[in-house]
């Protein structure tokens, strides 16, 4: 049975217990990744994903039984009438960015886990685990945790970025098709925009919200999975987070594909909606 540090107290708050979670998850992970190396990524692949799984949902159903679940590794739960009646559900991706896990020296991937109440993201969590970090929801918030010291920091939008430079990160493998039209509609605007490819979903949102990089636009195909956790934690640290026509983002859906969305300073969005739907055909 999955144990977790601080056993009583965590479990019985939702935010402290999806962080918890993630970042237990995340420790297994790095101990796996170090145990098996990367003689056989398709192997490591795989184990990292069956094993965070396990763990996270052995976790669940111990300290939140009553609860339904969806997770990237649990496709029976995709469409299960319970999970769609419930009103509590956590949306779980054991690792975001397995192919990142998988190739050694790459750090971008990591754990996400949130909590779904009656509509709305309520709790969530994004471990970090090679860059020692977790971004987390807090009642009234969000922060940030440095693993090597444990030391806690508050988590919120940090002010506007210079506007005449940008840096938005997309997709490694499926940038969005119209970022060469946006960077010039930017461009004509007097803001230069630099690509910066980075793996996982919960790395890329990590990065704006810590201001390594100033937005992140994604518009080749995704799940609630993918983006539930740091969306929770974006909103509760005040950023801008929508899909990429600026309407909201949905979850818990009977179809939980979720393909595009924008992660931005809330007065960099207006712009980058504007160029987006210009850039993306008017759509």
């Amino acid at each position: 049975m999955t144990e977790l540090s601080g056993d009583g107290p965590v479990a019985a708050d939702d935010h402290a217990l999806a962080a918890e979670l993630a970042r237990s998850a995340g420790r297994l992970l790095l101990d796996l990744r170090a145990d098996k190396g990367f003689d056989d990524p398709r192997d490591l692949m795989d184990a990292g994903d069956q094993a965070a799984h396990e763990h996270l949902m052995a976790a669940l159903a111990r300290y939140r039984p009553g609860d339904a679940v969806l997770s990237e590794e649990g496709p029976e739960g995709r469409a299960d009438p319970a999970r769609l009646g419930s009103e509590r559900v956590w949306i779980i991706d054991p690792l975001d960015g397995t192919r990142e896990f998988g190739e050694d020296g790459r750090d971008d991937w990591a754990v996400h886990v949130a909590l779904w109440t009656k509509g709305s993201l309520v709790a969530g969590a994004v471990a970090l685990p090679a860059w020692g970090r977790t971004l987390a929801t807090v009642s009234g918030g969000a922060e940030i945790t440095d693993e090597s010291t444990s030391e806690r920091s508050p988590l919120v939008t940090r002010d506007l970025p210079d506007l005449s430079r940008i840096r938005v990160t997309v997709s490694r493998s499926r940038p969005p098709r119209f970022m060469q039209s946006l960077q010039a509609y930017l461009e004509a605007r007097g803001v230069t925009a630099d690509i910066v490819p980075i793996g996982s979903a919960g790395a890329k949102i990590s990065a704006v919200l810590v201001g390594e990089v100033d937005a992140y636009v994604h518009a080749g195909g995704q799940y609630e999975w993918d983006s539930a956790a740091p969306v929770a934690v974006a909103l509760a640290a005040g950023a801008h987070a929508s899909r990429i026509d600026g309407s909201e983002l949905v979850y818990n859906q009977h179809d939980p594909t979720l393909p595009d969305i924008l992660v931005c300073h809330p007065e960099l969005a207006p712009m980058m909606l504007a160029g987006i739907r210009e850039s993306n055909g008017g759509d």
